[in-house]
């Protein structure tokens, strides 16, 4: 079935989705469709109640009156559910929902602009969102309850597409334009990139879905239903649905069904105005949707069911992305800005609900999530904003991951994480894919108190540079791991992650502008087009092709463009383009297949790209660019305020430029139809100015002008004024007039109907209504005239007539179009603050708040293209020749961009009106086929223009690259500049010249002073004209020395911190540089080893990540044969608490004899208790003792350590064995090596060639330090020996030695000293080098530089002689030089003592000459020999490194193949582990079981011999030959059936057959029950005659115990039973555990059989020598070594000595095991005796208790014999309470006697009362006599009372009263006192008056 809409509901959809009103002459009739409800809608919040219950009449009465003005087109889809109201969600349980047509349709007349209609539209939904809709009747609902969503029913496409706007009654066809291409790509939506099939991907593009064919590339679209846009797309799991969330005012979520793509299911009210991200879960029956600002609402959906589940508010901020967990369809994950959120569904009381726990950053500063990835153990791993990823556990960061030294994961956010075979990757910012290990994510955890842990990536792509990763998606091609990456910098990349030799580049597939396109250009004679945005590029289309041409790429964005017109370039080549920078370029497109063709030469492209002209004529971005329409200028247009004037014909010579009030947004210059060519400047802040054709100079140059600027040229201005508020009123004027117009009518017409009906009572009928009327009539006041502060936008414009112009502007004076008109030039006015106001206007309808950016014209003018700011097209049907727009009323209109962000910024149409083209703010370009009746069918394509002749021989001109280049205007004013410096510079140095000469004189004036004497010379400071100025001199040179240090201390320091990054680089990582030490006679030479710092493998070890599992005999020397209870009986005191009687007898006061009696008790006890306790630990130790002994015992098959290790040594190590190359081989244990061990090995080799190595150099650096003390020593014997040579004469003189020098390479660490003199040197070798080739800079540069430092370093140490040296050799040279001194005044001639001794010192200094150079050459000699001999061990040395970097490169080899089996290895050995665990734990638990199973049979044979004494007690108790025994007996064996409180009623039947079943199993009753006669019945309940009455209740009362025990017995069997039936499954479970972990340990053998086959087939090299080789084939060495083995001589000598061990071992075993059989006999005989030794002394042991006691008895319990502790206990108490009841007794006996003493006391006083009242009473009689004797005696003489009497006798009378209370009272107390305890009462004074 299909679910039909009635035609109001489409043309609703339409109408509202792109935002117009449908008009019918005056009156707007719109259809609005309201959504259906579901039972979301239906329910009542709790916190709403208030709010809502108080609306409810007053918003139905409101939704009446505003609903008479609105259309309402209901179709209702009631439902049937449960509702849950939560704070944090509602649930909705599963129901049934049908789709009920409703025809019924209301269309209403509209009245006003779009805005109010969209906002009542808005505020009517908002109002009826949470409204109750009708309920149905009873029976529906129970018809509608079975309907259910059949799984074939699909909704028609054609009815939820969205449609253009056409204006009611008009001929404008529906597909007036028609998309056929889209070149744009919004590369910064999130989740813009899906894939469906392995060659189809779907991508949003504005209101459009694009399905791209990746190998086609073909694409076909699919339209939004709402017109408002599209939030978000999903795919299905299966591949066969997706998703499509809109925007919109209640957006409706589309599944469509793949590859049909019909409309499969519709999902609504899930959030208010757009869909933010959605998801399915892993097996696609669920989805989640959250939503955007401003509700963010999670929702859960039964998609298929169209229903909501879940539903509840994600967060207060944007929300980025919602995803199930894979693994638990429960739990979801939602991250966005700042935060992350964690949701699981749990079913509480109320329900079914969503509980979300935020996480919490903690000491991590907070960031906003946009990548994160479930583990399946319910973590949760994601990015940050600085490129570290958050292992969140718990609510909480558990680790923040980094890379080593800090470095971050990524550099920049990452945007997506995702788990893939096992493996964790991430992508980035930074464009760079990593992949990582999850193992060691999963189990990272916090090392220090920094919370980050330092991992690596196991490998990583860096896509390309320039290059913003931002999703990536898998691609379904198998045997490939090929993704498809969404680049946020504008492409879509093909990415092979395999890692492998054969991995490809990354493949750029598609190219697009990533952002804004700012301009677009289309070619004046084909079917070209170029764009350009803030991207930096400018892009080429053949848009009738539908193919991207190339693209040009810049250092600055592109914000202008202009085809050069066909007058200029007749090829329709050339493009001008401008950047933000200010620079403009043209550029010439050419097809490079028309250029001569090169042998050898590349693919040639279809078009290409040069640069054939630059110039910067703005210093801001160039906004606008226009040739006018002869082609001779090109304006240019810029932010900075100023339009250029260029010459095109010659060669764009600047013309000159004018400055304009505000930053130029467009240009237009007139059109051919006007009679002069002027320029139209339309800028930003309200101005448009009008230039006149700017005058064109002579070929001769102004060389003295010194500004480009045009001053004279003269403008026309217009400065916008706001006149919006007067058109609203004039409009609301008008309606009000029409409105009384129709008044008067309808009176005029009621009057004459009136006339014909009621005659002459016409006029007083009027009369009186019109009287009503005007009294009913107030007249609202009219919209006010408002004018806006600051001054609207405009956004475009163009001219109509010469001098007219219309434009559209933004803000609050949108809406219309203004037709304005340059006012009369009036020079003496200021520009700045005039107002002009347009003369006509145009209402735009929908456009309060989506003015129009831009405008276009066809050809024929007969259609006017319009973009609009929410993305929309319209088009506008013209008359010929009307620019005053009269004509301009049917449109057609269609939304296309993101009605968000997607502005038109550039439209233009073909050159032949064929095509239209978009260009939008959101990355999209749209081209379009614009309706012609004449269309040809025909497939059109673009030519790309002919090169011209020699274009290819022409020379690039230099590109402007640096943004900070000089413009045009800024050139000519830097070189006025400079002209006029040049001429300063000149009068500087004339200046100079005098200065100088007049310094020349006043040296001459001192020269001349200084001649004269000195009395007669002048002072220095009198040739000073003023001592300040020298001392301003000098003040001012030292601030200036004091300004250039400041001035290079930036230029210090950087050159400070290169050197110090070159040393941490180079030089500290390195640990000693290599030292060359020469032989001073010979050639030899020894060099020391580079060495750098200990590599990561010495320094650290990686813990392994999986342990080795011990083997089952280690866990049997660990454990021993069973698992034993560890808690053993140790013997201690029994405590008794006795701390109350110690402490009583502490207390100082005399004892009473009670408590003496106390004491003494308490001490008996304690002696008797202490006693026992003596035995009891002596008992203790005896059986402690023999606990011991017996646990020494041996079990029978115990077995010596000694020989078990023996014996698995021998298995090890003895036996015929594999080898490892053997397909069998099985690797033992304690050989199996992973990466971590190998890694370990590895550092162990390096410390160790590392130390060697050291140890060398430490050697050679010694030798050096010899060296250069030889010559130190050998300079002071050269310095001796010319000493003596000056006494002797020339003929004896020998040939002094050379004195050895120090090369360079001997001390390379003097090459990093330097000096003033070694830095001037390097600065003039530079200096010299700059000015050769640059092949030979880097040369002389190098060489250069190090030979200026050798140079330094060998003349400095010339003689390199140290302090010490030079000081001796200069004493030395001092001696010597004294000796001839002397013989100067020696004039005579010398005597023979003279000769003799002058002879002797002849002949010594010979000797000593001799001595010297023997000593010279012995120096040498010996330092020869030691480098000789040092240099031997280092060539043995240089042998041993090379093996170990042979060994180094194989256990590298080995440690990356270990890796690579690592992480499988490490799967295997956790499941053999667990496995194993597994085992341990049931085995453990069987124990446990068979323990318990013990206990309870023991239970049972206690219960059991528990009722054996019973029944053997009651015979007894009956004694012999009673006859009432079997009677008795009976009753004793009866069945009872007791009732008991079960805990579960169930259980009854159980219990029932338990007890039969456990009377039934009783040994003692079975023979009696045979016995006894099942039909005699009897009397259990009455005791027979003359039978024992004690012995009946005793049977009674065995009775009852018998029936506990058989319970008891009963419970325990069962509870045997249950552990039976535990025991039994356990014994099955482990058996299959067994079976696993066999499977699992010889998958893990076989794995580890592999990694060894992997390991043998690496290469390992052994350097042998040929008398090493014993393989020989006759005689000759084979020329296949394959089959041969490499053996150590060691290991072969060790195996000829094990020969002859075994010999002898064998021999020993022999001897050994025949005397321990003897040894076994000898201990058996032993055996034998001792235990007839033991039997003999236990029947002695019987025999003497027998004769002592009568009995056998227990010693033990004997011994241990002591009072019963309890009882004693109970005792002292009982003394003690009888002591306290005395004292207490006593106490209360002394209160009673008190008492009794006061009752007594109380009794006195009330009898003492008492009397008194007798006497009272008497005298009151008396004076009544008497006072009646007085009345009678006087009665005569007073006839009448008196008033003192009657006083008198009124107070007598109350006295009387209160006497007779206070009597009454005393008697009630006597009574009260006379009762024990009675309540004593106060007396009750009555109130008197007079007190």
């Amino acid at each position: 079935m299909r679910r039909q809409s009635p035609p109001v509901w489409k043309v609703y959809w339409r109408c509202y989705g792109n935002r117009c009103k449908r008009r019918t002459g005056t009156d707007a009739v719109t259809a609005k469709a309201e959504r259906p409800r579901s039972t979301f809608e239906k329910m009542k919040e709790p916190d709403d109640q208030d709010t809502d219950g108080g609306k409810s009449d007053r918003s139905k009465s409101d939704r009446r009156q505003s609903h008479s003005s609105r259309s309402a087109s209901r179709t209702s889809m009631k439902e049937d559910h449960k509702s849950i109201d939560d704070t944090t969600g509602e649930a909705f349980t599963e129901g049934e929902e049908s789709y009920i047509e409703d025809d019924e349709s209301y269309v209403e007349h509209l009245e006003g602009s779009s805005s109010s209609f969209q906002d009542d539209y808005t505020e009517s939904f908002g109002e009826s969102r949470y409204m109750e809709t009708p309920a149905p009747d009873a029976e529906e609902a129970e018809e509608e309850v079975k309907k259910k969503i059949s799984e074939s029913f699909f909704y028609d496409y054609m009815e939820l597409v969205s449609m253009p706007f056409v204006t009611p009654d008009s001929n404008i066809p529906l597909d007036l334009l028609t998309l056929v291409h889209s070149f744009g790509y919004d590369c910064r939506k999130r989740a813009n990139l899906q894939l469906l099939e392995s060659n189809t991907v779907m991508y949003i593009a504005g209101n459009q879905l694009i399905f791209l064919n990746l190998k086609t590339k073909e694409q076909t679209y699919l339209r939004s239903s709402s017109g408002i846009g599209i939030g978000v797309i999903g795919v299905h799991p299966d591949k066969t649905y997706f998703t499509v969330a809109e925007k919109g005012v209640f957006p409706k979520i589309i599944i469509y069904e793949y590859p049909s793509m019909r409309p499969y299911r519709i999902l609504q009210d899930g959030t208010d105005l757009a869909y933010a991200y959605v998801d399915f879960n892993f097996d696609g029956t669920l989805l989640a949707s959250v939503g955007g600002s401003p509700d963010h609402t999670l929702t859960i959906w039964n998609w298929k069911e169209e229903k909501p589940l879940l539903r509840t508010k994600a967060f207060s901020q944007e929300v980025f992305k919602v995803t199930f967990n894979p693994e638990d369809d429960e739990q979801l994950t939602t991250s966005g800005s700042g935060h992350i959120k964690f949701w699981a569904m749990a079913l509480t009381f109320t329900g079914l609900k969503l509980q979300g726990s935020l996480g919490r950053f903690g000491k991590t500063a907070t960031t906003d999530i946009e990548g994160y990835m479930e583990l399946p153990d319910g973590k949760v791993l994601s990015g940050s904003e600085w490129g570290n990823m958050l292992l969140w556990e718990g609510g909480h960061i558990k680790v923040e991951l980094s890379r080593a030294a800090g470095k971050p994961c990524h550099q920049g956010p990452i945007n997506q994480i995702m788990l893939d075979e096992g493996e964790v990757i991430t992508i980035g910012s930074d464009g760079c894919v990593r992949i990582w290990d999850f193992e060691t994510i999963d189990t990272a955890n916090v090392i220090d108190e920094t919370g980050l842990l330092e991992i690596e990536p196991i490998n990583e792509l860096q896509v390309d540079k320039n290059v913003k990763l931002f999703s990536m998606i898998k691609m379904n091609e198998v045997g490939n791991n090929f993704w498809l990456a969404q680049d946020s910098n504008g492409a879509i990349w093909k990415l092979d992650l395999s890692f492998s030799n054969i991995t490809q580049d990354p493949e750029c597939l598609f190219s697009f502008h990533s952002g804004a396109i700012e301009a677009l250009a289309v070619s004046p004679v084909t079917y070209l087009m170029a764009t350009t945005g803030l991207d930096c590029s400018i892009r080429f289309y053949d848009f009738a092709g539908k193919t991207p041409l190339l693209q040009m790429k810049f250092k600055q964005g592109g914000t202008a463009l202009a085809w050069v017109p066909r007058l200029i370039s007749y090829g329709g080549a050339q493009i001008t383009a401008g950047f933000e920078d200010g620079v403009v370029r043209i550029l010439e497109l050419y097809d490079p297949k028309g250029l001569t063709v090169f042998v050898g030469r590349k693919k040639v492209s279809d078009a290409d790209i040069r640069l054939k002209q630059v110039f910067k004529p703005h210093t801001a971005a160039v906004t606008a660019l226009a040739y006018d329409r002869d082609g001779e200028v090109l304006a240019t247009g810029s932010k900075d305020k100023t339009v250029f004037f260029f010459e095109v014909e010659r060669d764009y010579k600047p013309i000159g430029y004018i400055t304009t009030p505000g930053p130029i947004c467009q240009l237009t210059w007139s059109s051919s139809s006007h009679p002069e060519s002027t320029l139209l400047i339309i800028c930003e802040d309200g101005y448009v100015l009008e230039a006149p054709f700017p005058a064109i100079k002579e070929e001769e140059e102004d060389h003295d002008v010194v500004s480009y600027e045009i001053k004279d040229m003269c403008l026309k201005y217009f400065h916008f004024t706001s006149v919006k508020s007067k058109i609203l009123r004039l409009i609301e004027i008008e309606r009000r007039k029409k409105q009384k117009e129709l008044k008067e009518k309808e009176k005029q017409e009621r009057r004459k109907r009136l006339e014909t009906e009621m005659g002459e009572d016409v006029e007083k009928e009027l009369q009186g209504e019109e009287e009503e009327e005007e009294e009913e009539e107030e007249e609202e006041p009219l919209p006010e005239i408002f004018v806006p502060s600051t001054a609207c936008h405009i956004l475009c414009g163009f001219y109509s007539e010469p001098g007219k112009f219309w434009i559209s502007l933004g803000g609050y004076d949108s809406g219309f179009l203004y037709h304005c008109e340059f006012p009369p030039d009036d020079k003496s006015s200021d520009n700045t603050v005039r107002k002009d106001e347009p003369f006509d206007f145009r209402l735009l309808e929908d456009t309060e708040d989506n003015p129009i950016t831009t405008i276009t014209f066809s050809i024929n003018q007969e259609m006017m293209f319009c973009g609009m700011q929410n993305g929309a097209i319209r088009v506008y049907i013209l008359s010929k020749n009307d620019p005053s727009l009269t004509s301009m009323e049917d449109y057609w209109h269609f939304n296309m961009h993101d009605n968000n962000y997607g502005r038109v910024n550039a439209i233009s149409t073909s050159f032949d009106d064929r095509f239209f083209v978009t260009a939008g703010a959101d990355s999209n370009i749209f081209v379009f086929n614009i309706f012609s009746e004449f269309e040809l069918k025909k497939v059109v394509k673009a030519k790309v223009p002919s090169p011209r002749f020699g274009i290819e021989t022409e020379p690039i001109p230099e590109d402007i690259e640096d943004p900070k280049a000089y413009s045009i205007e800024n050139a000519r004013r830097k070189r006025e500049h400079d002209k006029l410096m040049k001429e300063v510079e000149e009068i500087k140095a004339g200046k100079r010249e005098q200065i100088k000469a007049l310094r020349n004189q006043l040296q001459k004036l001192l020269q001349m002073n200084e001649e004269l004497p000195k009395h007669m010379q002048f002072k220095r400071t009198d040739f000073d004209l003023d001592s300040k100025i020298r001392a301003e001199i000098g003040k001012k040179t030292a601030n200036k020395i004091q300004r250039v240090e400041k001035e290079l201390a930036w230029e210090k320091e950087k050159h400070q911190l290169g050197l110090k990054k070159l040393q941490n680089r180079f030089r500290d990582s390195l640990e000693s540089d290599t030292i060359v030490v020469h032989a001073i006679q010979s050639d030899h030479k020894i060099s020391s080893y580079r060495l750098m710092k200990p590599s990561k493998y010495s320094k650290t070890k990686r813990a392994s990540q999986s342990e080795r599992r011990p083997s089952k005999f280690e866990r049997f020397e660990k454990e021993g044969t069973g698992r034993k209870d560890s808690q053993r009986d140790t013997g201690g005191s029994i405590s008794v608490p006795e701390e109350s009687v110690i402490e009583k007898g502490k207390k100082f006061r005399p004892k009473t004899l009670s408590e003496i009696m106390v004491e003494n008790q308490i001490e008996k006890t304690r002696k008797l208790i202490l006693k026992a306790e003596r035995a009891q630990m002596k008992i203790q130790q005896r059986k402690k003792e023999w606990e011991e002994l017996y646990k020494s015992k041996p079990d029978d098959d115990y077995e010596d350590p000694k020989d078990v290790q023996a014996i698995k040594e021998a298995q090890l190590f003895m036996g015929d064995f594999n080898l490892k190359t053997a397909s069998d081989y099985k690797i033992p244990e304690h050989m199996r090596i992973n990466a971590a061990k190998k890694e370990e090995e590895l550092g162990y080799l390096d410390s160790m060639a590392y130390s060697k190595k050291m140890h060398m150099n430490k050697s050679i650096i010694s030798l050096r330090d010899l060296k250069v003390a030889v010559i130190e020593e050998i300079q002071c014997l050269v310095q001796e020996l010319k000493t003596i040579q000056l006494t002797l004469p020339i003929s004896k003189h020998l040939p002094i030695p050379q004195v050895p020098q120090i090369y360079p390479e001997e001390v390379p660490e003097k090459r990093f000293q330097y000096d003033d003199e070694t830095l001037l040197a390097f600065k003039q070798q530079q200096v010299k080098s700059q000015d050769e080739k640059a092949r030979q800079v880097e040369q002389t540069a190098f060489a250069g530089s190090a030979g200026g430092f050798l140079r330094l370093s060998s003349g400095k140490e010339g003689d390199l002689t140290t302090r010490d040296s030079l000081s001796r050799a200069s004493k030395a040279s001092t001696f010597s030089l004294d000796l001839p001194k002397f013989t100067e005044f020696e004039t005579a001639d010398p005597t023979d003592v003279e000769l003799e001794i002058m002879k002797r010192e002849e002949i010594k200094h010979v000797y000593m000459q001799q001595y010297l150079i023997n000593r010279i050459k012995e120096l040498i000699v010996t330092f020869d020999a030691e480098l000789r001999l040092l240099r031997h061990q280092k060539l043995k040395l240089d042998i041993q490194m090379k093996l170990s970097d042979l060994h180094h490169v194989t256990l590298f080899q080995e440690m990356l193949l270990l890796k690579n089996f690592e992480k499988q290895e490490n799967i295997l050995q956790e499941r053999v582990n667990s496995l194993d665990k597994e085992e341990q734990d049931m085995q453990w638990k069987i124990n446990e079981t068979l323990k318990e199973m013990e206990e309870k049979k023991n239970e049972v044979a206690k219960l059991q011999d528990q009722e054996k004494a019973l029944y053997a007690g009651f015979q007894t108790a009956l004694g012999e030959n009673n006859k009432f025994a079997n009677f008795l007996m009976k009753v004793l064996k009866k069945r009872i059936k007791r009732v008991k409180k079960k805990e579960v009623e169930g259980d009854v039947d159980e219990e029932e057959e338990s007890e039969e079943s456990s009377e039934e199993e009783s040994s003692l009753e079975s023979d009696e029950e045979g016995s006894g006669s099942e039909d005699e019945v009897f009397d259990d309940s009455i005791c027979p005659t003359n039978c024992d009455m004690g012995l009946f209740e005793l049977a009674l009362q065995l009775r009852e115990k018998r029936l506990d025990i058989e319970e008891a017995l009963v419970e325990e069997k069962k509870m045997i039973d249950n552990l039976k039936k535990e025991h039994d499954t356990l014994s099955k479970k482990v058996k299959i555990v067994a079976t696993n972990l066999n499977a699992a340990e010889e998958a893990l053998e076989a794995y580890q059989r592999e990694k060894q086959q992997r390991l043998n087939e690496l290469l390992v090299v052994i350097p042998l020598k040929l008398h090493q080789i014993e393989y020989v084939l006759f005689g000759e060495l084979p020329s296949d070594l394959s089959g041969s083995l490499v053996f150590s001589n060691r290991s072969l000598g060790r195996l000829q000595e094990r020969i002859v061990q075994l010999h002898e071992e064998n021999s020993k075993q022999k001897r050994l095991n025949k005397e321990c059989r003897e040894r076994r006999k000898q201990l058996i005989r032993e055996k034998r005796e001792m235990a007839k030794t033991i039997q003999k002394m236990e029947e002695t042991v019987s025999q003497l208790m027998i004769s002592k006691f009568g009995r056998v008895i227990n010693l033990e319990a004997l011994q241990t014999l002591s009072v019963n502790t309890t009882l004693e206990e109970l005792k002292i108490k009982k003394l003690r309470k009888e002591l306290s009841n005395v004292k207490e007794m006593k106490m209360w006996e002394e209160k009673i006697a008190q008492v009794r003493w006061e009752l007594m006391m109380k009794t006195k006083e009330h009898t003492k009362k008492l009397h008194q009242m007798n006497d009272l009473c008497i005298e009151k009689k008396q004076l009544d006599s008497r006072l009646n004797t007085l009345q009678n005696q006087q009665g005569n003489a007073f006839q009448g009372p008196r008033k003192a009497d009657t006083e008198a006798r009124e107070r007598v009378t109350e006295l009387i009263q209160v006497q007779a209370e206070r009597i009454q009272a005393l008697k009630e107390e006597i009574a009260l006192l006379r009762k024990k305890g009675g309540l004593l009462l106060p007396p009750i004074h009555r109130p008197q008056e007079n007190e």
